[in-house]
């Protein structure tokens, strides 16, 4: 399925019943990262998973900030009357879901952010490294982002009041001191570092990111 936001045609997959959570991708990627856990998610919510701006099936652009993206989320959820969904990003869409949750809040109703990072200082200094050089050989707005945004302040996020789990692996590209920070800041934040998993492993096992996130969705229905 397909909306307009600005002029640029985004898509979405939605599928499932009941409460709403929407799945935000990390860069370079699209929504079938969470192809499996969209179908783990279906028999208990409504699944909305995005393909971001020049992601995907979305339109193609090089209009590319964290800003936008935010502001292409809000319209999606917007669109479809969803009320206050549960947000789940990682990566880039951690970043989206952060600063969702602090531009919109009547907006979204719980977060779930893994491995998202509040500007490139974040980046532990060798990712940062490994990403100038790609980017000095194969210059790219999506690595460019990545280089100079987000631009996220620890007193920024006072504002997010929703319950909120914040995941990162143990060997993530993003700093240990930067989830903490993350985690610290939101009021009544749960973390877990996961031990041995890199930025993307219990993302892409699905499976495991099903049996991270079951125990935070069950307390939520436990509130509703």
């Amino acid at each position: 399925m397909f909306f307009y936001h600005n002029d640029l045609k985004l898509y979405y997959h939605k599928s499932g019943h009941g409460p709403a959570i929407v799945l935000l991708h990390g860069n370079g990627e699209d929504h079938t990262i969470f192809s499996d856990l969209t179908t783990l998610l279906e028999p208990h919510y409504t699944v909305i998973a995005l393909d971001s701006r020049d992601h995907g099936q979305s339109a193609r652009t090089d209009q590319l900030s964290y800003d936008a993206m935010t502001g292409d989320v809000a319209a999606l959820i917007t669109e479809l009357a969803v009320p206050r969904p549960i947000i789940l990003g990682f990566s880039d869409g951690g970043i989206i879901a952060l600063l969702l949750a602090i531009r919109h809040p009547e907006l979204v109703g719980a977060l779930i952010v893994c491995g998202a990072n509040l500007t490139p200082q974040g980046l532990r200094w060798y990712s940062r490294i490994l990403f100038r050089i790609a980017a000095g050989h194969r210059p790219s707005p999506k690595l460019a982002m990545m280089l100079h945004e987000p631009q996220i302040t620890p007193a920024m996020l006072h504002a997010i009041t929703v319950p909120t789990l914040v995941l990162a692996g143990g060997r993530d590209l993003i700093a240990r001191k930067e989830t903490f920070t993350i985690a610290t800041h939101i009021q009544n934040a749960e973390l877990h570092i996961l031990p041995g998993e890199t930025h993307n492993s219990y993302i892409r096992d699905n499976t495991k990111l099903w049996h991270l996130i079951s125990p935070f969705l069950a307390g939520l229905r436990a509130t509703d």
